[in-house]
């Protein structure tokens, strides 16, 4: 696989500060990010690179082996370790330098000899693992569904647990980066984010709404529709309903994750509308029904 140079993948220098390296990835990150190019397969591809230099440049001992070993930065502890064994097997004392050679050689021929340059010992080492996030809408995570992602130029298709959480991680076996010297794959590491919703708002299972109710069904009571994840349902609402009356629709709320026929409730709060552009006749209705 050709080397990635991270720093010019963000289009920076190694000079570059942290703050440097949040503000580009974050810029590009929205450029090239798929829900703004869904067919674009070079964007795709842009948007994983970013998130890959990103990962490493962001994260100061990633950075630092990064800035040392170049495309090796993986294998570093690897060469530092039979460094301090061979230093030890020739009676050496004390660590060895960022300059110091590899018995007479370089970081280059260490890594050829080590992962894949025809010498006789060649370690395997395990690929590294991948991140990536998800957004899910509240509707997505209503129920259990399939989603096909691209990563690293391979479709991958996951099953979405119903009622995953936000902010939550799960772990796709064997689909991270691939091993040197037949290791074993690295894993896929896939973050959800579910933003806040405008019907709806979530409190682990349960869900939590506004309705508008007009004066008239408060006062003498009636029915209203009120709408739910699963769609609309049919409300019965009591005679002399206070402003700011909670009702609890059982059931109605997110499932419960990986429970089967498990679920929250939705509770439904009362915002009773006052009427207004009354005419005459029905203000003076109102100053009877004051005065009686």
């Amino acid at each position: 696989m050709a080397f990635i140079d991270y720093y010019k993948t963000l289009g920076l220098t190694k000079t570059a500060s942290d703050k440097d390296i949040k503000n580009a990835y974050r810029k590009l990150a929205r450029k090239y990010h798929p829900d703004l190019n869904p067919n674009d397969a070079e964007a795709h591809k842009k948007f994983q690179e970013l998130n890959e230099a990103n990962e490493v440049l962001s994260d100061a001992e990633k950075r630092k082996k990064y800035d040392k070993y170049g495309e090796n930065w993986q294998h570093g502890d690897a060469y530092e370790q039979q460094a301090r064994q061979r230093q030890s097997q020739q009676g050496g004392f004390g660590g060895f330098t960022d300059d110091e050679s590899f018995g007479g050689g370089d970081f280059s021929d260490f890594f050829k000899s080590m992962f894949g340059g025809g010498g006789s010992r060649q370690t395997k080492y395990r690929g590294k693992d991948f991140n990536a996030e998800l957004q899910l809408t509240l509707q997505d995570i209503a129920e259990t569904h399939k989603r096909t992602l691209t990563v690293n130029g391979k479709n991958i298709r996951i099953t979405i647990p119903a009622g995953i959480e936000n902010g939550q991680t799960i772990k796709i076996a064997g689909h991270g980066g691939a091993g040197v010297n037949n290791g074993p794959a690295g894993d896929l590491y896939i973050k959800f984010s579910i933003p806040d919703d405008a019907r709806f708002k979530r409190d682990g299972r349960n869900l939590y709404a506004t309705v508008k109710l007009d004066l008239y069904t408060a006062v003498l009571g009636g029915e209203i529709t009120a709408e739910t994840l699963t769609g609309k349902v049919k409300v019965k609402v009591k005679p002399e309903t206070q402003n700011g009356t909670k009702v609890k629709l059982k059931g109605k709320g997110l499932p419960v994750y990986k429970k089967e026929n498990e679920f929250g409730d939705l509770y439904l709060t009362y915002d009773v509308q006052i009427p207004v552009n009354l005419n005459e006749q029905q203000k003076q209705l109102f100053e009877e029904l004051s005065k009686s």
